[in-house]
């Protein structure tokens, strides 16, 4: 009898296994047809891909007090490296920047995607913006991040000899920028602040980060390439205040959008994790809105003043305003089109021929609109 019932369950055992499979299968995202422009793409590039973890710290600043834990003399980053196996020329820098209450490794799909095509990749834990952070995440801290990015490129710039584990060199002409959420901020900032941008910066995306705290003549202090990306099912940062003002704000800029993109879909977690959701951000509001204890509006107040061209909009929705959040499109897809804008606009910058700079331009102008019903381009 005993072994009668070991081998009903056993079979139940495996028949659910079985059902759990076929139901992943049936429920993932739309692939694209093997003849169509994207599709190559989505395919890795043509080098293996090494990984490295450093803890670098700079000495010269301090991290603050932060809800009654201590602050420390100085400030620590955990940070992973991804880059090109074996590839000796100089190559372009990417430093993304992570979302609050997230990490530097949130977009690994990205990154690997970007390394395998010939890319250095660059992502830290902020001292106080990371999940991880003790008394929680605080935004306030972001006014610190942009040194941050300057701190990170240093230190990467500065590795050699055995301590650096990839085999060729940066080129200082290609550095870009790409950040999520608050990490689309702090990538804004690092580029265009009058007083905190870094002049090495020739390419910066935003991904879901908020931009409209800032006025044109802000935007203008710099005429790089610059890519928003952003989904209008966010719940967080809210599209038609943000995202849709991209192109007619920030000079030489363009935008993708993600019709039924939410927040929380672009990260790599996303897909299956969010797979069966509605909606993802309603859990993405309940811990923002617990860290954001001081309100958004205190902390783009600390950027600067009227005379420097920081202007609050208070018609623009706050952060979850906006409940409950619109039906949003299948994470998996959402992956996808990210991975592909990404890597399509860093190459028509930094692509080494005019061949691989116009190839990808298309790609990012047409054939990814063309590939994908939710995706569109302005710029």
């Amino acid at each position: 009898m005993f072994k009668k019932i070991l081998k009903g369950l056993a079979g139940l055992l495996v028949t659910a296994v079985v059902l759990v499979i076929v139901v992943y299968i049936a429920t993932g995202p739309q692939r694209l047809g093997s003849d169509s422009a994207s599709a190559s793409w989505l395919e890795d590039g043509p080098h293996s891909v090494g990984t490295a973890e450093f803890v670098f710290i700079d000495e010269s600043r301090l991290t603050e007090e932060n809800r009654g834990f201590p602050g420390k003399p100085n400030r620590s980053f955990q940070t992973w490296i991804w880059y090109p196996e074996d590839l000796p020329e100089p190559l372009p820098l990417i430093v993304h920047s992570h979302g609050i209450m997230s990490q530097g490794s949130e977009l690994v799909n990205v990154a690997e995607r970007l390394a395998s095509n010939g890319y250095i990749v660059v992502a830290a834990n902020y001292p106080l913006t990371n999940g991880g952070t003790e008394g929680g995440a605080n935004a306030n801290d972001v006014v610190n991040q942009p040194a941050d990015v300057s701190f990170l490129i240093d230190s990467v710039l500065n590795l050699s000899g055995e301590e650096k584990p990839f085999a060729g060199s940066i080129d200082p002409n290609r550095i870009g920028l790409s950040g999520y959420s608050l990490g689309g901020l702090t990538t804004v900032l690092a580029t265009y602040h009058p007083r905190w941008r870094d002049p090495r910066i020739s390419a910066a995306i935003s991904i879901a980060g908020p931009i409209n705290a800032f006025t044109p003549q802000f935007y203008s202090t710099r005429n790089i390439p610059f890519l928003g990306i952003y989904g209008t099912a966010d719940a967080l940062i809210d599209y038609e205040t943000n995202g849709l003002l991209v192109p007619e704000r920030i000079r030489n800029s363009s935008l993708v959008t993600i019709a039924g993109g939410s927040h929380l879909g672009f990260m790599a977690i996303a897909d299956p994790v969010f797979r069966f959701m509605h909606n993802p951000d309603s859990i993405g509001c309940q811990g923002v809105l617990s860290v954001l204890d001081e309100g958004t509006d205190d902390v783009f107040m600390a950027f600067g003043t009227e005379a420097e061209v920081v202007l609050l909009d208070p018609s623009a929705p706050a952060v979850c305003e906006k409940m409950p959040p619109l039906e949003a499109s299948h994470p998996g897809r959402q992956a996808m089109i990210l991975e592909i804008a990404e890597l399509a606009f860093f190459e028509s910058v930094f692509g080494e021929t005019e061949d691989i700079r116009s190839a990808a331009k298309e790609q990012l102008e047409t054939s990814l609109a063309a590939d994908f019903e939710e995706a569109s381009y302005l710029n």
